[in-house]
């Protein structure tokens, strides 16, 4: 079901957006070598608690944990645990929070110490193909419109974009309709009508698109085993514009970007 949001709701998912902006902020603060996943996820918790909120994550579809933790050739859905991140590796952290009946989404992929020129590449390109989706993500226009303009942008770098895994909408439910692919189709797929609030997402790997899941029955990486970077924010439509409701700059202040 696609539900379309009046301006207090969005108002709403902007006050929640910005509980989950600060708190990928405290996560940032600790990004380094050697610290636990488990201790990233007990301070994203502590802090969205703390300003009565809640983890969307935990406890959905039996999720354990606040954060999904991606390190490396894991995709998404990695749970945290005892963990320790390298120098060189980079860790995708998607954080959701539920405030006041509405949930806001979002992820940022870290890179950990000195990361190589060809994965750090890779982030970048991710990272800008969001905002390349954006750009198409405008009252009038369709998902096909989005997703397109992700997949010509990431391919044409040489990257893959993985197909399984897709953005949605959300709202009341973290999971809503539409679904939002990274590839696509200009002129196809659902209508961007005001007030719809989508998570754009796209998840793009060095090597092949294919993916698999691990027996742990969550962490989903590629089957070739080389790096995917995942960035995500939550906007809203309007007639006249189109908002980012989710932030990054408090992690960009921290990594001065």
């Amino acid at each position: 079901m696609i539900f379309y949001k009046t301006e207090d709701e969005v108002e709403i998912i902007r006050q929640s957006a910005e509980i989950l902006g600060r708190a990928h902020g405290e996560i940032a603060k600790l990004v380094a070598p050697g610290i636990t996943t488990k201790k990233l996820d007990d301070v994203a918790e502590a802090f969205i608690l703390d300003h009565k909120a809640r983890p969307s994550f935990k406890g959905f579809n039996g999720f354990p944990s606040s954060l999904c933790i991606s390190v490396n050739e894991n995709v998404v859905h990695g749970f945290p645990g005892k963990y320790e991140l390298k120098d060189g590796d980079i860790v995708s952290i998607d954080c959701g929070v539920f405030w006041n009946g509405f949930h806001s989404d979002s992820a940022y992929t870290y890179p950990v110490g000195n990361v190589n020129k060809e994965v750090l590449k890779l982030l970048e390109v991710t990272k800008q193909s969001l905002y390349v989706g954006i750009e198409q993500a405008v009252y009038g226009k369709r998902i096909g419109d989005v997703g397109q303009a992700i997949q010509d942008y990431v391919e044409g770098f040489g990257y893959s974009v993985v197909r399984e895994l897709v953005g949605h909408g959300l709202g009341r439910d973290l999971h809503e309709g539409p679904e939002v692919p990274n590839y696509g189709k200009r002129g196809k797929g659902t209508k961007l009508n005001e007030g719809l609030v989508i998570a754009i997402e796209p998840m793009v790997n060095l090597g092949t698109k294919n993916i698999v899941q691990e027996n742990d029955g969550w962490t989903i990486r590629t089957t070739d085993r080389e790096p995917s970077a995942h960035f995500e924010h939550t906007i809203v439509i309007w007639k006249d514009k189109t908002e980012i409701l989710t932030t990054h700059k408090y992690i960009e202040e921290v990594f001065k970007i």
